[in-house]
């Protein structure tokens, strides 16, 4: 199969997050997929490095999930969960709430990681309500932090791209903390770095600007994917945990990219030993095989919001048509079931140390100034080119592709999450490929 044998026209699709103009022009389609490799449409394998979009932690079309969402579609296609409801939404519910840190026992459906972001800021807003403290209604976040496309995320967000286009129209009502990346003081750390647990002080300083006593929330990502694989500083969320604590501050993690399994555990909750009162998901909530996200709320969150509702009236007014829809509930229960019997949280946790020997092989490479990784993510960090920022990671993007490997790239900063199904070969192909296309990009 290639491109003539598609006929496709192209005009309609406005693509995401791309360049438009540049994508078309030069087309890569994906056709197929199975396990670890997608089949392009010129009929070439392509080692999927980063598990399709962060989410595909089983690896694609494993049968067990395509057989549920089969199953699921053949005896009920859809179901309302407004005053009404099926039993696989509550069934995914429960295998989420089984895995969740303890007290994290509360589960909210949405269709997206930005859904879930947006749901999560409700929730926290409506809990402070319900306690008699409407009043905090200020939302922190942190610069370089990626909280999805919502105009609730993009807010609490730390993109400028995302953000310049409505910077007039987004919610009053937030500031950011600093973001903790640090070329000079921690380049090349393996795991997280040394430096940079005194930047959550900065909260501190937030907190005397604004007052807590107007402050519902902080949101950050434990560790930042999209914005180029951001690791936390040892003892930064911890510092961030006490503050929050102290204050009577909720305390938000975006895990839509670290949850299930992307650092070896459940959540990067459970792995930093770190408890928020909130946690988002999606992605790998049911190995993106359908839209889903989830927001896991503490029982004492969800219970003070819920009891301080009229009796016989809904509690929180906030909802999606898709929330807990069968067939990605089905998926879900599915995948969570998959990821227990294969052990695949486990088996992230038993390659983190080949990962990490790999990625960091490529560091005396050309133009590599920084690389950094945590459990199966990582990032290496290119030096830019003058006045073409993003220029040089797009070319290794695209002569990786070319070379049988899908990456990922933010700026000049490629990303690496593979299926948690990988082997130790498959990573030293993957890394092998860059190796190659880094050193033929000038």
């Amino acid at each position: 199969m290639n491109m003539k044998d598609l006929n496709l026209d192209m005009t309609a699709f406005w693509m995401p997050f791309t360049n438009n103009r540049q994508f078309k022009s030069s087309p890569r389609l994906l056709v197929k997929a199975e396990g670890m490799y997608y089949t392009s449409s010129d009929n070439r394998q392509i080692l999927d490095g980063t598990a399709g979009l962060w989410c595909v932690n089983a690896g694609h079309c494993r049968t067990e999930i395509v057989e549920a969402i089969r199953q699921q579609a053949g005896e009920m296609d859809f179901a309302p969960t407004f005053q009404m409801g099926h039993p696989k939404a509550f069934e995914a519910a429960s295998k989420i709430a089984a895995i969740t840190p303890q007290g994290l026992d509360r589960v909210f459906f949405t269709n997206s990681g930005s859904e879930a972001v947006d749901t999560a800021l409700k929730i926290a807003l409506a809990y402070h309500r319900a306690r008699g403290e409407g009043q905090r209604t200020r939302l922190i976040g942190r610069e370089r932090g990626y909280h999805g496309v919502g105009f609730g995320g993009i807010s609490v967000g730390g993109i400028s791209p995302n953000r310049k286009a409505y910077s007039g129209q987004l919610l009053p009502a937030v500031d950011h903390l600093p973001h903790t990346l640090n070329l000079k003081e921690a380049a090349f750390s393996k795991g997280q770095p040394a430096w940079g647990a005194h930047l959550a002080d900065e909260l501190e300083r937030l907190v005397t600007l604004h007052d807590a006593s107007t402050i519902a929330a902080v949101i950050v990502e434990p560790l930042a994917g999209s914005t180029g694989v951001l690791v936390p500083p040892q003892g930064y969320l911890q510092k961030l945990r006490e503050i929050c604590d102290k204050h009577g501050i909720l305390l938000i993690f975006d895990e839509v990219i670290t949850g299930l399994g992307r650092l070896g555990k459940p959540f990067a909750a459970q792995y930093f030993g770190v408890t928020p009162d909130i946690i988002t998901m999606a992605k790998g909530v049911n190995n993106a095989a359908v839209p889903m996200g989830a927001v896991a709320v503490k029982t004492g969150v969800h219970d003070t919001i819920v009891e301080a509702g009229n009796a016989g009236a809904i509690e929180f007014f906030h909802g999606y048509t898709y929330s807990g829809h069968p067939l990605a509930a089905a998926a879900a229960c599915a995948a969570l079931d998959l990821y227990k019997s294969e052990g695949l949280f486990e088996r992230a946790a038993t390659l983190a140390p080949h990962f990490e020997k790999a990625i960091h092989a490529l560091r005396d490479l050309p133009n590599v100034i920084d690389i950094r990784n945590l459990g199966l993510v990582g990032g290496i960090e290119l030096s830019t080119r003058d006045g073409k920022p993003g220029a040089r990671a797009h070319e290794v993007f695209v002569k990786c592709f070319q070379k049988g490997a899908m990456v990922r790239y933010t700026g000049d900063i490629l990303a690496f999450s593979p299926p948690l199904i990988v082997s130790e070969a498959q990573l030293d192909e993957l890394f092998g490929i860059v190796a190659e296309a880094i050193r033929e990009t000038a």
